[in-house]
């Protein structure tokens, strides 16, 4: 049985080292009304029959709308996945982030949380965060912690912070159509060990994301291989790169949300699907890798 390809989360002083699969849930717009609960609930249950383990949320999705969504789609079955939720920025205080997080759990209907992440930079200390999310752990409501919408300033700062180096993951807008954390942040990350978790890769409904999908070298990549378009690029988000010994090794966890079945099946089949040389250099030609550094996109 082949095995589906996984990103390794590195040991911490309190927790083993943790593989996930490369690709996960994302529930942003849940719980929002956008489509009945029902749907988003099952499909979020469908990713766990079909191994997407990791389920993404964060207290500001829906104003908590998309975390008791997730509390629903976990009930009896919390073993089955790995949970991240994140803080507001402005919640991320000393006792303001102990607060936010116990909130998460509660519409969460969990425990504990195995990642939590501080949503985007903001004006409260690191320092207070950073001792926030170790009361957090000390306490058993966090596993580990992590970022997102860091840039490489914002990663030297936290990594400066006593206690930043223990930082799992920094999550960030990542697809084809916008590559510009491979110039300088996706090569700290990778020299400092630290996976990246890629949201919106197929990048945020709307136009962009038809321009991608109906791209005419992404469409004909895509049909080649038998594959839907947006197979073909969630499978170049958590594609293998060369490290700094030449080996190819994954660092990329993509969290695509999908609420139709057809679309986690999708989804959950990319994990066995990996992209050839050909393959990889005509979407480089057609969407090239960054020659300088640009502001981390946002969305």
């Amino acid at each position: 049985m082949t095995i589906p390809p996984r990103v390794t989360l590195a040991a911490t002083a309190h927790e083993p080292a943790v593989e996930l699969p490369a690709i996960g849930q994302g529930t942003w717009f849940m719980g929002e009304g956008l489509v009945p609960r029902a749907n988003e609930v099952r499909a979020l249950q469908q990713g766990l029959e079909r191994g997407l383990r990791l389920i993404d949320t964060a207290e500001m999705y829906g104003d908590g709308g998309a975390e008791s969504v997730v509390g629903e789609a976990l009930a009896g079955r919390r073993e089955d996945a790995f949970l991240v939720s994140k803080v507001y920025p402005w919640n991320a205080g000393r006792e303001t982030a102990i607060a936010a997080c116990e909130a998460s759990l509660k519409r969460l209907a969990t425990d504990h949380l195995d990642l939590y992440l501080l949503h985007w930079p903001g004006g409260i200390p690191l320092d207070e965060t950073l001792e926030a999310f170790e009361r957090l752990r000390a306490a058993g409501k966090i596993r580990r912690f992590g970022v997102s919408n860091f840039d490489v300033a914002d990663m030297d700062a936290l990594q400066a912070t006593p206690g930043g180096d223990a930082c799992a993951i920094n999550q960030v807008l990542y697809h084809l159509g916008s590559r510009g954390i491979e110039h300088s942040l996706r090569p700290w990350q990778r020299r400092h060990g630290m996976p990246l978790m890629a949201y919106c890769p197929l990048a945020q409904a709307g136009r962009l994301r038809r321009r991608l999908l109906d791209h005419p070298e992404v469409q004909a990549v895509a049909a080649e291989r038998d594959l839907t378009p947006a197979q073909l690029l969630l499978a170049w988000a958590i594609r293998p790169v060369d490290d700094q010994r030449g080996e190819a090794r994954r660092d990329v966890i993509a969290i695509p949300k999908a609420v139709q079945p057809g679309h986690v099946s999708d989804n959950a089949d990319t994990l066995d699907m990996r992209l050839d040389e050909d393959a990889l250099a005509r979407l480089d030609a057609a969407f090239p890798t960054p020659t300088h550094k640009a502001p981390l996109d946002i969305v």
